[in-house]
């Protein structure tokens, strides 16, 4: 296999080596491993880049497992991703890591907001933002997003306005969007820095998914979008869900304004945060060129994976799933069917024997939804959508 050849169509074993969405699947949904297939957490069921591989090889061969104690090829890595993939010009002074960017988000709201503020998310959203802004004592505030008659999200300026108390202090955008697989466009994205300068918000924008954007769309990073916001602007991004690599709980907030920076530096300071050194290694050896040949195999992969999804599960009478931009989640409705959320569960999980993440967890307009991870072997996306159609087949 050349450096440029990989293969997806692989089914590599996840059971047995601690795998949440394996492993843990008949503890939440009551579906052995063995039977079920995974469909529920947001990590691939591909093995990592070979570059980031081969570079965690040479550290464990060595045996050196020291503090770490140079960051320049680290930020170097990501100064060179962003301006190559993303032509966002960033300073080393600016990056700040963190253990995930769910930790990233906490440490916003702890060095942004007090107690009994109000942060905004836009609903159905990644549910780790509101657990977060609840176990943080502030109060979650959901601005439902619009939905066009095919299933897309869009925003809802007007609506949400009228939805300010002047309680909330911080709005976190998800960009490209999960659930919902929208890629913002440049004047979405202006939209929301309008809203966050009209209701003197800081703006934390999560762009995990921003390398995972499928042909016809394009991510533009927050700053980019001519919205002039970088005194109330805190980036998000990691190599996390481009790279499958979420274990390694590596991420970065990127920070360009002086007051911004030394407030999250203060908070940092305060919880004693230092990043793992093995995510140090391997940054750059995912932010490279040969990690860049992968990323861009694998999002041509996922584009078939949901084109073939997205057809499969639309044959199905009363179900209909949104167009996906980007990420590898896909947004399926079942309300069509006129069942409740308890007998759609009843059919995935018990029927079909899929582990699929309940919409209601993702907040507002969740209901008679489930998210799939379509991030696997095409294989197995043929053997879900088999498995789907014959749970509902009697709708037919």
């Amino acid at each position: 296999m050349n450096s440029h050849s990989f293969d997806f169509d692989e089914i590599v074993e996840f059971r047995g080596h601690h795998s949440e969405k394996w492993d843990g699947m008949e503890r939440q949904f009551g579906i052995p491993a063995q039977e079920g297939l995974a469909m529920w957490v947001a990590d691939m069921d591909f093995r990592a880049p070979p570059s980031v591989i081969a570079r965690v090889r040479d550290v464990a061969e060595s045996g050196i497992f020291t503090y770490f104690g140079d960051l320049r090829e680290y930020h170097d890595s990501i100064i060179w991703w962003m301006r190559e993939r993303h032509g966002w010009q960033i300073e080393s002074d600016a990056i700040f890591t963190t253990h995930g960017l769910v930790n990233a988000v906490a440490l916003c709201i702890q060095a942004y907001t007090n107690p009994g503020d109000g942060v905004v998310v836009m609903s159905p959203v990644y549910h780790a933002f509101g657990r977060v802004v609840r176990a943080n004592d502030r109060q979650l505030v959901e601005c439902p997003l619009a939905v066009a008659p095919d299933g897309t999200f869009q925003m809802d300026f007007d609506r949400w306005d009228g939805m300010m108390t002047g309680n909330a202090r911080m709005l976190i955008l998800c960009s490209p969007h999960n659930p919902g697989g929208r890629v913002w466009t440049v004047e979405e994205l202006r939209g929301v820095a309008d809203f966050a300068r009209r209701h003197d918000l800081i703006l934390v924008s999560d762009e995990i998914h921003h390398d995972l954007v499928f042909p016809g769309h394009r991510h533009t990073v927050m700053p980019l979008a001519d919205t002039g916001i970088a005194d109330r602007l805190v980036v998000l991004s990691a190599t996390s869900k481009s790279f499958n690599v979420a274990g390694m709980h590596c991420g970065n907030a990127i920070i360009h304004d002086p007051a911004l920076r030394a407030a999250f530096a203060r908070q940092i300071a305060r919880m004693a945060i230092s990043p793992n050194a093995m995510s140090l290694h391997m940054t750059p050896a995912l932010y490279s060129p040969e990690g860049a040949a992968w990323l861009d195999a694998c999002v041509a992969y996922l584009d078939g994976n949901h084109q073939l999804f997205r057809e499969g599960v639309q044959a199905i009478p009363g179900v209909r799933m949104a167009p996906m931009q980007g990420t590898y989640l896909a947004w399926v409705d079942f309300s069509g069917t006129g069942m409740d959320q308890a007998e759609i569960a009843a059919r995935v999980a018990g029927r079909a024997r899929i582990a699929a993440s309940p919409g209601p967890a993702f907040g507002l307009g969740g209901d008679q939804h489930l998210r799939f991870n379509l991030a696997m072997p095409r294989a197995r996306i043929r053997e879900a959508v088999e498995r789907l159609q014959a749970a509902f087949d009697d709708l037919q």
